[in-house]
Formats: C-alpha cells, sequence, structure tokens
C-alpha cells in the first residue's frame, strides 16, 4: 500500500507544479519598435484601425458630460440649450471642441481622438440636438 501511496503523491506534486507553473507564467510580451515581434502585430492592428464614427467617439469620450450636463456642458437632445451654439456654427462648434472651451479641455480630454474623430462627435451631437 506504501507503493501506491508513493505514486499518487508524486503525480499530486506534478499536477500541484503546473499548476504553479500555469499561474505564474507571463501574460504578454514586451515588444519595442524596431523589434520583429512588433512588426508582425503591426498589420492586423492596422487593418482593424480607422476613425470612428461620431457616435462611437461619443460613447467613448462626451458621454460623460454631455449626457448629464456636468460642468455646464448641454446635454444632447436638449435643444433649447444646443440652439444658441448652433448658432454660432458648425466652424466654432468645432473650433471649441478642439481647443477646449469654457470647462470644457481641448478634445474633451481625449488627447489621442484625431480631429477627425471630434468632428464627428460634433456632427452627432448636433444631429441629435437640433
Amino acid at each position: 500500500m506504501l507503493l501506491g501511496f508513493s505514486f499518487f503523491a508524486g503525480a499530486a506534486v506534478a499536477s500541484v507544479e503546473d499548476d504553479i507553473k500555469a499561474r505564474i507564467q507571463p501574460v504578454g510580451t514586451v515588444c519595442q519598435q524596431g523589434d520583429e515581434c512588433g512588426a508582425a502585430a503591426a498589420p492586423s492592428q492596422a487593418a482593424n484601425a480607422g476613425p470612428r464614427s461620431g457616435e462611437e467617439v461619443f460613447n467613448a469620450v462626451c458621454t460623460a458630460c454631455h449626457s448629464t450636463g456636468a460642468a455646464g456642458a448641454p446635454k444632447v437632445g436638449d435643444t433649447a440649450a444646443w440652439a444658441p451654439r448652433i448658432d454660432k456654427g458648425m466652424d466654432t462648434l468645432i473650433n471649441h471642441a478642439l481647443n477646449g472651451f469654457n470647462a470644457m479641455p481641448a478634445k474633451g480630454g481625449c488627447a489621442d481622438c484625431p480631429d477627425e474623430e471630434i468632428k464627428s462627435a460634433i456632427e452627432y451631437m448636433v444631429s441629435n440636438s437640433q
């Protein structure tokens, strides 16, 4: 019976070691510009890259303030709040969004958003607030 115990004990130790190795294995790798691993990953990301729609940008960036009215931001759909802003023209609205205005930071705080996406978000908000 001792022989049987040592067989199962050995299997249990191996299983525990495998479990530990599985838990502590790396979850990713680091690639620096110029490394081959970075070049292999870039095409798949570039294939999916592209500007987001105005609604996507709104939901990701603008909704925090423009759905709640935080810091005096006009709520999307509030025609009375948007009317005087819309009267100033799209160029002014886009300029304010890109460069900041009153309590709103430049690009609504999304420094890495391309200008094209911010413009799309403004167009989305205006079209839903007239």
